[in-house]
């Protein structure tokens, strides 16, 4: 009998892909979102539209299953996450408490929680040319607010669920994550997502719209990495935090550039530094990852970008199409 796994949050971008991937490592996955995928149909096994938020939900999600691979979450990009600290703090503090209740109660082997790089001190993320980011650094604590504070909160819970009840647990900090089949418009985009969406839309020797100065600073991971490395941690049997992300530091400006490049047009920028930019620079050190799985994500920006622009400027041409006028016909 295959090992019967759970992915939370199977509706969004990355629960969507581990789906994927999982079926194709020969497991027999449920997903459970409070939405069904956007962009195309799960290949779960069974896909359940339920509201985490109620402990009878997640009950109701972790019966019969060996590995939760917890991802479901109340997020978005920076926007977003500035403008809802208790929307956001609330909801995810009733999902991961539920998920990891039931998950024990219910007799789970091993119960993966998809933390994030939010959860790093503010003071460590002042400059453009940020020092990159340890798992020791999160202490002492400085999260952004909201969203990293709840993060770093339920960090703290896996620990000591695995150390008062011995329940195996594993934290994974995502850095960044792209590619397609990822919102890219609505408010809950990420950068890149986000960068590739007003490419598209602009013609060339256009403008666009840049939130901030455009020298803060990030790094990106490809979707097709991020799920290889949360099955990897996985199956690792390492209970501590750790990284997961690239190295490959770029500005938001340079961002621009590249997608621009791969769109093959000339665009000027306007920085709107009214808006929400975050932290001034934000790098993974990878160097625990590696010693841990002897491994780490490959996929350069520049090459994962490609599909990432393609995707969405298809979704767009694909709407403009859908939403054409239909031309007059004369009678005749």
């Amino acid at each position: 009998m295959s090992r019967r796994v759970l992915v939370t949050g199977a509706g969004g971008f990355i629960g969507h892909h581990l789906v994927t991937f999982l079926k194709a490592k020969g497991y027999w996955v449920r997903g459970v979102d409070i939405k069904m995928p956007e962009y195309e149909t799960s290949q779960a096994d069974e896909f359940e539209v339920r509201d985490l938020r109620d402990p009878d939900a997640c009950r109701a999600a972790v019966k019969g299953i060996h590995d939760v691979y917890h991802l479901a979450a109340d997020m978005g990009g920076i926007g977003y996450i500035t403008s809802s600290h208790a929307g956001i703090t609330l909801n995810n503090t009733k999902i991961n408490v539920g998920m990891i209740d039931a998950a024990r109660d219910f007799g789970v082997e091993r119960f993966l929680f998809a933390s994030s790089a939010c959860i790093y001190p503010q003071y460590l993320q002042l400059q453009p040319d940020v020092t990159p980011l340890k798992e020791a650094d999160a202490f002492p604590a400085d999260p952004e607010e909201g969203y990293g504070l709840e993060k770093l909160y339920m960090e703290k819970m896996c620990q000591y669920f695995t150390e008062d009840y011995g329940f195996a647990t594993r934290v994974v900090r995502f850095h960044n994550v792209y590619g397609p089949l990822g919102t890219y418009d609505g408010g809950r985009e990420k950068a890149p997502a986000a960068i590739c969406r007003k490419v598209a839309l602009s013609q060339d020797g256009g403008e666009i719209e840049i939130w901030g100065d455009g020298l803060q600073t990030r790094s990106f991971m490809h979707v097709d990495d991020c799920v290889e490395g949360i099955y990897r941690i996985m199956g690792s049997g390492y209970d501590k935090p750790l990284n997961l992300g690239t190295d490959e530091l770029i500005s938001v400006d340079g961002l621009v550039d590249l997608v621009s490049s791969i769109a093959g047009k000339r665009l000027s920028k306007r920085h709107d530094t009214s808006r929400p930019q975050g932290v001034r620079g934000r790098n993974s050190d990878n160097s625990l990852l590696r010693e841990v799985l002897g491994w780490e994500p490959r996929i350069l920006l520049a090459e994962g970008l490609v599909p990432t622009y393609r995707w969405i400027s298809g979704e767009l041409e694909a709407q403009s199409s859908l939403q054409a006028p239909i031309p007059a016909v004369a009678a005749e």
